[in-house]
């Protein structure tokens, strides 16, 4: 019979979409894991997938098997969870998703604070821009503003209000002039951001009781925040940023803030997870390290 780390290797590969992302995942070579599953696949008699040098797809026998199994190994998973959360003492792995500006904010105080307590649970943190199904994509927790978590998980605020940044090399300003207000950036040259489902960040802004929101011009779109951040150093152009991200740059002078008096606090940080799931002795540790912090922030 298959044992459970063999029907997880089907869905890890069915999920990742290649064997050595899959085996990276499950702490594994890509040559065992490819042994693991022709051994699977001689035992059923069949093929679960298709594969080339260059790409791995399911065949229908593949996704009838991942159809069924998913939900059941989701279930057992579920139990040993429940058996595991029986014990005093966390141990284990907490993974947790996070947009990469939530991650550097919460790995001091929160991760190093917790490390210290219980120091036999393994963290791993995932940082991407992209909105991910932490569910789907295995994740026990994620991290971010508040209006992005979905409605059917359980959030925790972490008490971090969020507020968006407008900054500009001294030098652009030099060469520009300085924006007095927002509709002044329709002359300036902007750095547009792609979000992670495509679309444009439109730039929103609030000043006793009126709101603007502008799409703004630009020559350049970037969709990662070191690259929009060294667009900015270097003078290309006027970037919107999360408050967090440029503050060194700031308070060290590379950046000059403008428009402060236009933009507010919009949201604050969440940690959330499902709540059908029963929690692990980690997992109720972590976030009671979280409440703690939050309660006692100013």
């Amino acid at each position: 019979m298959a044992g459970l780390q063999e029907l997880g290797a089907v869905l890890a590969i069915a999920r990742r979409g290649t064997f050595r992302a899959a085996a990276i995942d499950m702490s594994m070579s890509t040559t065992a894991l490819s042994h693991m599953i022709a051994r699977l696949e001689s035992h059923l008699g069949v093929r679960l997938f298709n594969r080339t040098t260059r790409s791995v797809s399911l065949t229908d026998a593949g996704r009838l098997f991942v159809e069924r199994v998913g939900p059941a190994l989701q279930d057992i998973h579920g139990a040993l969870d429940a058996v595991r959360s029986q014990r005093d003492k966390p141990t284990g792995m907490i993974r947790i998703n996070a947009a990469p500006f939530a991650a550097r904010q919460i790995i001091s105080p929160l991760i190093a604070t917790f490390m210290g307590r219980y120091p036999e649970v393994h963290v791993d943190l995932a940082t991407e821009a992209r909105l991910v199904d932490i569910v789907a994509e295995g994740f026990d927790l994620g991290v971010r503003v508040a209006a992005l978590v979905p409605s059917d998980m359980i959030a925790l605020p972490l008490g971090r209000p969020q507020r968006y940044a407008i900054v500009a090399s001294a030098d652009y300003l030099e060469k520009n002039g300085r924006p007095e207000g927002p509709s002044d950036l329709l002359g300036h040259r902007c750095l547009r951001v792609r979000l992670p489902d495509g679309s444009l960040l439109r730039w929103r802004f609030e000043k006793e009781g009126q709101s603007v929101e502008l799409d703004v011009p630009g020559s350049v779109t970037l969709d990662e925040t070191g690259v929009a951040r060294a667009a900015a150093l270097e003078g290309i152009g006027i970037g919107c940023f999360m408050e967090e991200s440029i503050a060194e740059d700031v308070k060290a002078g590379r950046l000059v803030r403008l428009l402060e008096d236009w933009t507010h606090a919009f949201g604050e940080l969440c940690l959330y997870y499902p709540g059908r799931r029963n929690l692990s002795a980690a997992m109720q540790a972590f976030l009671e390290t979280a409440r703690e912090l939050a309660r006692d922030r100013p």
